[in-house]
């Protein structure tokens, strides 16, 4: 693992991490069956929401290594949020096989030449997003440190 750390460091892995959200929130809104964006649909607005709980993760990362601080409650809790998050990620995981696999079920049906490069498209990247995840969880592990607040206040010096 230590030379998959030196490949993809922590920047770029936070980085990844942003494009990858970003396109998949912009392919949230797109229906692979119409070719179409459908911007008043409210189930299309749920995943960008969850994705903010993973945005604001990626920040206090960034922040943390770039200042050298240690783990803090706040950000302990964001992390144990984006587990719960990592839950409907998974659930994308397995619609989006699900809308891929569907294809012979609507063979009677006009299907646009982009369906299979779009939902195949949207797989891998709703695959990528859990591997970043997790990736990114180590890095904390061994950038920040482990979340230790038994003894958080003797470690804690203030003159350095």
């Amino acid at each position: 693992m230590n030379t998959l750390s030196k490949i993809i460091t922590w920047k770029r892995n936070i980085l990844a991490s942003l494009a990858v959200l970003l396109i998949l929130i912009v392919l949230n809104f797109y229906g692979v069956y119409t070719n179409q964006f459908y911007f008043t649909k409210p189930d299309n607005y749920i995943f960008p929401i969850l994705s903010s709980v993973h945005f604001l993760y990626l920040y206090v990362i960034w922040f943390k290594i770039s200042e050298d601080e240690l783990p803090d409650p706040k950000m302990r809790n964001i992390e144990y949020i984006l587990y719960g998050v990592m839950v409907v990620y998974f659930f994308k995981i397995y619609d989006s096989v699900t809308v891929l696999n569907s294809v012979e079920a609507f063979s009677e049906h006009i299907i646009p030449a982009t369906f299979k490069p779009m939902a195949t498209l949207t797989l891998v990247l709703y695959s990528i997003l859990p591997i970043l995840t997790l990736y990114t969880f180590w890095l904390r592990k061994q950038y920040i440190g482990e979340y230790n607040f038994d003894n958080y206040n003797d470690n804690l010096n203030i003159w350095q």
